[in-house]
């Protein structure tokens, strides 16, 4: 469901209030919070003409996407109030006055996390990473569509899918999937629907939305961001994070986010030491990608190492059975910090047996598996947990204490795959799982394509290795700037 803008939002300055220039769109898509925040403080932009211009991007762009569920009514008046705290030099920020997408699992006004059965509750108050965003200075401009459920309902779910807003499209080529279940936020991005969004990932739902819809993502370390008021699948991996056209928009996001405060790294690519864990033979595309990746790299001054990552097996063995216990546990503790609506899983399910559109695309079998699941106080859930814990950070640690490296670069992504239903997402590679288990960060910039579709390569390393692979991901995106405007082409050419 999407709530229509109101009179003053249809009657929205277009992109050109924004800036003179003549391609205001192209201007938009490229600008930078810091050059923002230049232009408002040289009195060349208001935080009012910028939300107006976002607002009118949604209004003649997201009906190709899909990617907004619902705009803020207040959202002019939380940039009128930043103008305000401008006129009386009490800026809060860099992201005062900066409009800002949320994931529809992030407590904030209306928050559905894309099910019907939550249309009739609301959450008590905001999330702790809202409160933060709000006491920063940014406009919470609205609310993304998701996979529902966080692509946790069905093993045959199709990413971007949600029965409360309907298929989120990728706006390269829009019969493609936007992936993962930050899938909303990706291509809202993409799509230069917002400044930033803030996306959540268990496991890769913000470095594959990122990769496939060609902009940055960051999944921070376990711990960075607070979860208190985002709707659960694991305490153990999951978190929110911010992803964005550009890596300091990436890295000022954060900084808004973080519970506690960090100092930046001024680290650089040029004398560094990266393991390539090239995942090669998957797809061709994918393949060149990352091998230009790779000669940028040395060309550059940085020395590039083969490795792959060991333990993989033991641990995606037993990766999905500790998320269904986990899933178990949170979801009701979860439910129970709302107002109205559902507090079981129980409930839930029988909300879908009997809805006309929550079984229309895939069914619920993962919500099934998890009502048989064991406690999170049973011996062997917890045997399973250590172990795929364990093993994920030994992956990372001992292969990077073993190669003496910086980081580990691996693609993120492979060409977006054509949205279908029936058999869920056709689904050819990914990276994110090593770190998304570990509970260490992981981050992906735009890296190559595939024709008109994007593919991105991540970094990552060990626990609180944020700062340094931001500044990585800063080099390499000035080293071979990737980047593509979205087409919005119907389908791929012939």
């Amino acid at each position: 469901m999407r709530r229509r803008l109101s009179t003053v939002l249809l009657a929205a300055v277009t992109i050109a209030a924004f800036t003179p220039a003549a391609n205001a769109s192209e201007n938009l898509d490229s600008a930078t919070i810091p050059a923002l925040q230049q232009r408002m403080a040289a009195g060349q932009l208001n935080a009012v003409r910028l939300t107006n211009a976002y607002l009118h991007r949604i209004r003649t762009v997201d009906h190709k996407v899909r990617a907004v569920l619902r705009v803020e009514p207040d959202a002019l008046a939380q940039a009128a109030a930043s103008d305000a705290r401008r006129k009386a030099n009490a800026l809060r920020g860099p992201l005062d006055g900066i409009p800002v997408l949320l994931k529809d699992n992030i407590d904030a006004g209306v928050t559905t996390v894309g099910s019907r059965a939550l249309l009739s509750s609301r959450p008590a108050k905001d999330a702790e990473l809202v409160r933060k965003l709000r006491a920063a200075g940014a406009v919470i401009l609205g609310k993304t569509n998701l996979s529902e459920w966080a692509n946790f309902r069905s093993t045959n779910a199709t990413s971007g899918w949600s029965g409360v807003g309907g298929q989120t499209a990728n706006p390269h080529v829009l019969d493609r999937n936007p992936c993962g279940s930050s899938s909303g936020s990706g291509a809202a991005v993409a799509a230069s629907l917002a400044q930033v969004a803030i996306g959540t990932e268990t496991n890769g739902s913000i470095v594959c939305p990122a990769g496939a819809n060609g902009i940055v993502g960051l999944k921070p370390t376990l711990g960075t961001v607070s979860g208190e008021g985002v709707a659960p699948i694991s305490h153990e991996q999951d978190t929110a994070g911010p992803m964005a056209r550009h890596v300091v928009d990436a890295a000022l996001t954060l900084n808004a986010l973080r519970i506690k405060p960090a100092a930046a790294e001024k680290a650089t690519l040029k004398g560094a030491r990266i393991g390539v864990w090239r995942k090669a033979g998957l797809d061709k595309d994918t393949d060149r990608v990352v091998n230009a990746t790779v000669d940028r790299l040395r060309a550059n001054g940085v020395t590039v190492v083969d490795v792959e990552l060991p333990y993989l097996d033991q641990t995606g063995k037993h990766s999905l059975d500790v998320l269904l216990s986990e899933f178990k546990h949170d979801l009701p503790a979860y439910l129970a910090t709302r107002v109205g609506g559902p507090k079981t899983l129980e409930e839930l399910i029988r909300f879908n047996t009997k809805d006309p559109v929550e079984l229309s695309k895939f069914g619920q079998e993962l919500f099934t598996q998890t009502l048989a699941a064991p406690p999170t106080t049973d011996p062997e859930y917890r045997r399973k947990r250590a172990l795929v814990t364990d093993l994920s950070r030994r992956s990372i640690d001992e292969t990077v204490a073993k190669h003496r490296l910086d980081a580990i670069l691996a693609p993120t992504n492979s060409p977006a795959w054509k949205t279908e239903y029936g058999q869920g997402d056709a689904f050819v590679l990914g990276s994110g799982g090593p770190a998304a288990m570990a509970g260490y960060p992981n981050i992906t910039v735009p890296a190559g394509a595939a024709g008109p579709l994007p593919i991105g390569v991540s970094l990552f390393a060990g626990r609180d290795t944020d700062a340094r692979l931001l500044a990585y991901a800063a080099d390499l995106d000035k080293l071979q700037p990737a980047r593509l405007t979205p087409r919005y082409l119907p389908t791929l050419p012939r």
